[in-house]
């Protein structure tokens, strides 16, 4: 169980020991960032699903749910209240007339523009309690967090 999964470069030992490290405090700026944002317009699930529509454009439910690593049934209602608002749109498959297609419309673009700049603004609210030091070394370290986000993609072993 030490030893790197067939896809990761690293043991899970290795991440264990820095997992266990900022876990505690990762959880506590999650929470505290979420009571910051909270009352906002969207939710933190609904943001994602926009990010990725806005990200590679027009997708069916399947790769919405896939990408966010949720069931077909609870991307199909997210989907459904974003829809509600005038934030995506559906639209028929041109490829396969029978599949669905969801997309952000200008308004999605706008609202989700404008949630993002909120939450960087809260985000920023946090990060300035950093010293010169430390904020640099958060810039490095968001290189990181960006790359994990990008390349992550959990196995049945790793959901267990």
């Amino acid at each position: 169980m030490t030893e790197a999964n067939k896809n990761s470069p690293s043991s899970l030992e290795d991440a264990l020991e820095v997992a266990t490290d900022i876990q505690p405090a990762l959880n506590k700026l999650v929470v505290i960032f979420q009571r910051t944002t909270e009352g906002g317009s969207l939710t933190t699930s609904q943001v994602s699903i926009m990010n990725q529509l806005k990200a590679r454009g027009a997708a069916r439910v399947s790769q919405v749910a896939a990408a966010e690593l949720i069931r077909m049934p609870t991307a199909s209602n997210a989907l459904y209240q974003l829809e509600q608002r005038n934030l995506i749109e559906r639209s028929r498959d041109e490829k396969d007339r029978r599949g669905v297609m969801v997309q952000l419309t200008k308004k999605g673009e706008a609202e989700l523009q404008r949630v993002s700049s909120e939450r960087a603004e809260a985000l920023a609210e946090i990060l300035r309690w950093l010293d010169a030091e430390g904020l640099q070394t958060a810039r490095e370290v968001s290189d990181l967090i960006n790359q994990l986000a990008e390349i992550y993609r959990p196995t049945q072993d790793s959901q267990k």
